[in-house]
């Protein structure tokens, strides 16, 4: 994948990529809501609020996996240079900071019947806002000043250090008493979940993951589209 590292190439790629991605996302989506609005079962604790987990819990794995992608496009873009990373960063830092908003949004309407709050100061949950806080730090970054280049190094450093949040959010049900429920998939034993419930589950993650692939190469070209642009007029106005 190495050789994907230079822009113009990954621009071809990323074209030629996007309407097979996008078509299926469609298709994933399309699967996705049907097993979890018409084939899937209301849960017997939960009853039909249980359909919010089908977009709140992919929801939350993509925040979490985009910002694994932002902070590896900026380890890339500090460590090896690679002109790609700050732009991978840049693209997917917006997509990775609104499924962060979509799962607090969605686990607060789940909270309400649950918990009979809209949101409690849980460690899962104050950690998720604190992810969301550090999207919006690097995208304020990446804007705070003139030159592109100084906003992408210090945007960078402040994703790197914002990494060891991850853990928090991933192991907060297991080093504090929460509200929040623990692990129910990412056992060693057999996930603690009816088939009926997990398989709609898999296939709207499976989409939430497209859809976020696909928004991330129509992000990059355009961002590359826009750096060529703008070395294309300061060659202008170099000359005159």
């Amino acid at each position: 994948m190495h050789r994907f590292a230079n822009p113009a190439r990954f621009a071809r790629f990323a074209a030629a990529a996007t309407p097979w991605s996008a078509a299926l996302t469609a298709l994933l989506f399309a699967a996705g809501l049907m097993l979890a609005l018409f084939a899937s079962p209301p849960d017997y604790q939960q009853g039909e609020t249980v359909r919010i987990m089908y977009i709140h819990v992919p929801s939350a794995w993509m925040a979490m996996f985009a910002y694994v992608v932002v902070a590896a496009g900026s380890a890339s873009a500090l460590v090896w240079r690679h002109a790609l990373g700050d732009v991978i960063a840049r693209a997917a830092s917006p997509v990775g900071a609104a499924f962060t908003l979509l799962a607090l949004v969605t686990g607060s309407l789940w909270g309400k019947p649950m918990w009979g709050t809209w949101w409690v100061w849980d460690a899962r949950l104050t950690s998720v806002l604190v992810l969301f806080f550090l999207y919006l730090g690097h995208l304020a970054l990446l804007n705070a000043f003139d030159d592109p280049a100084r906003g992408g190094r210090a945007a960078a450093i402040l994703a790197l250090a914002g990494i060891v949040n991850l853990p928090i959010i991933k192991f907060s049900v297991d080093w504090w008493n929460t509200l929040h429920q623990p692990a129910s998939i990412s056992r060693l034993a057999r996930p603690a979940i009816d088939p009926a419930i997990l398989t709609p589950l898999l296939v709207m993650a499976a989409a939430c993951f497209a859809y976020f692939v696909t928004l991330l190469l129509v992000r990059v070209r355009a961002e590359l589209a826009a750096a060529k642009l703008r070395s294309a007029r300061s060659a202008l106005l170099a000359h005159g």
